[in-house]
């Protein structure tokens, strides 16, 4: 007879063919409840709905389900006033569980919680209950930087004494062309909903239940596996219980999400750091969300946003690391596969300390806008509009693009001669007139402003003031769908 003296390996649920317990070398290496814990929520339910599925099968009565999922109640309510703790001894969640559940229940009736189930489709189940919730929790706090981002851009709209307020739009981080400065706010906005689109299609793939498949086979129980998926919130069944338990395609796919997002925090964490500059001065952050030196008393640091461009290195790592580690493994399941929590763990928190700062950050930040201004146009950003501007005279563009390089040129020579700031705007009206091969050269003069050069690009997805502010109104609608 099997007690509770002669079990080989307490803290686990295997040991019956060993002759001795596990060294101290193996028990240290297979623990996993210092980080699995946090799944104890979501293995929980899956044991109540499990339950559920017992009595039905006939496997528990009424009574004793009763008797159980009292029993589970209890156990989350302690969870939830963190009273509920593994032993040393606990390998992992699920052994930790059971054997809490039998010490409230007995264990005639809490030893059959295990018919019909195995820690493989188990952990495959809880990992995706975990990331469903989680997720819901990183897309509001998506929507609340990107609400503040499009505030932000609002603002901009009439920031400059009730007209748009425009800024030195760039590639390879030269001066290109102007752009609204809520347009460049825009940009960011978009880049960051999509990662919100992308969690959405990941929930499709998350929606099926593995619970039922057992180690790998399935089960003869007679087990209502769409009762589970059901009562657990899921859409349906794994098809294949032997792919059910051994992939992890949903949880890597997940974590490429969170790196995605990652990467484009960073690169709006990048330009706040740049624009926070003194050569730049574009934008002045509050104290509140900054930080000073040790040594120089004068300093003020861009800290949040330099930690969210160092985190997202650490992100990308965990997706690495992960992509290693399933690249490999035959099926089925492998205990390898025990590594894929922690790295997914991580990026969820580390992204839960960087939106919420991010969001503070961008929302009290204020924007030098005679300097956005007065770098709207420098650097020849309107050579693109007087090439265009004589393409609209019938000059070809090949053409039109020469000719506008020649102005460029010349007033490159003429600011090495002077030892002065020389652009095109600084160009006489006799200037082009003879260089521009078009009667009356000198009217490009008249798009030779950044209100010109913004107002003009009037495409579906341009910089002029219409079509930002129809921006504005997409994305407020995208982010009211998500809500």
């Amino acid at each position: 007879m099997v007690t509770k003296d002669s079990l080989t390996n307490q803290g686990s649920l295997w040991g019956g063919r060993f002759k001795s317990g596990p060294s101290p070398e193996l028990q240290i290496i297979s623990k996993s409840t210092q980080f699995d814990w946090r799944l104890a929520p979501a293995d929980i339910a899956g044991s109540k709905a499990h339950a559920d599925a017992l009595e039905k099968a006939g496997v528990l009565t009424s009574e004793e389900n009763k008797i159980m999922q009292a029993g589970f109640d209890k156990m989350l309510e302690s969870f939830n006033k963190s009273e509920l703790i593994p032993e040393e001894t606990d390998e992992d969640l699920h052994g930790a569980l059971e054997r809490i559940l039998i010490e409230l229940v007995g264990d005639e009736i809490g030893g059959k919680i295990r018919a019909g189930r195995s820690r493989n489709d188990q952990i495959a189940t809880s990992i995706r209950i975990y990331l469903k919730q989680e997720m819901s929790e990183i897309q509001s706090q998506i929507l609340l930087l990107v609400s503040n981002l499009v505030e932000q851009a609002k603002w901009a709209m009439s920031g400059a004494d009730g007209k748009p307020v425009i800024m030195p739009g760039r590639t390879h981080l030269q001066h290109a062309q102007p752009v609204l400065l809520s347009h460049h706010l825009l940009a960011h906005c978009w880049a960051i909903l999509r990662d919100v689109d992308r969690f959405q299609d990941w929930k499709k793939r998350d929606e099926k239940s593995p619970y039922g498949s057992g180690a790998l086979a399935g089960q003869t129980l007679g087990l209502d596996q769409n009762l589970v998926a059901k009562e657990l919130g899921f859409t349906s069944v794994e098809p294949n219980s032997i792919d059910a338990t051994a992939s992890r395609d949903v949880v890597y796919e997940f974590s490429f999400i969170c790196a995605s997002l990652a990467i484009n925090l960073s690169r709006l964490a990048e330009e706040i750091i740049l624009w926070n500059t003194k050569e730049f001065s574009f934008v002045k952050l509050d104290d509140s969300y900054s930080t000073g030196s040790s040594i120089m008393p004068q300093k003020k640091n861009p800290d949040i946003p330099e930690l969210t461009r160092g985190k997202t290195g650490r992100m990308i790592g965990d997706l690495t690391g992960l992509l290693a580690t399933c690249k490999g493994l035959p099926l089925a399941y492998n205990r390898d596969l025990q590594e894929d929590k922690e790295p997914v763990f991580d990026q969820i928190d580390q992204l839960l300390q960087i939106l919420p700062a991010m969001a503070g950050l961008v929302r009290t930040m204020k924007f030098n806008v005679q300097n956005l201004q007065k770098n709207a146009i420098r650097g020849f950003a309107l050579a693109t509009d007087i090439a265009e501007w004589l393409v609209k005279k019938d000059i070809p563009f090949r053409n039109a693009h020469e000719i506008a390089g020649e102005l460029v040129k010349v007033c490159e020579q003429r600011a090495f001669e002077s030892g002065k700031e020389y652009d095109l705007y600084d160009l006489s009206d006799a200037d082009f007139d003879k260089m521009l091969p078009v009667e009356n050269g000198h009217e490009v003069r008249s798009i030779l402003s950044a209100e010109g050069s913004v107002s003009m690009r009037e495409n579906i997805n341009g910089t002029a003031p219409g079509r930002v502010q129809e921006q504005i109104i997409q994305i407020v609608k995208k982010i009211n769908d998500f809500r």
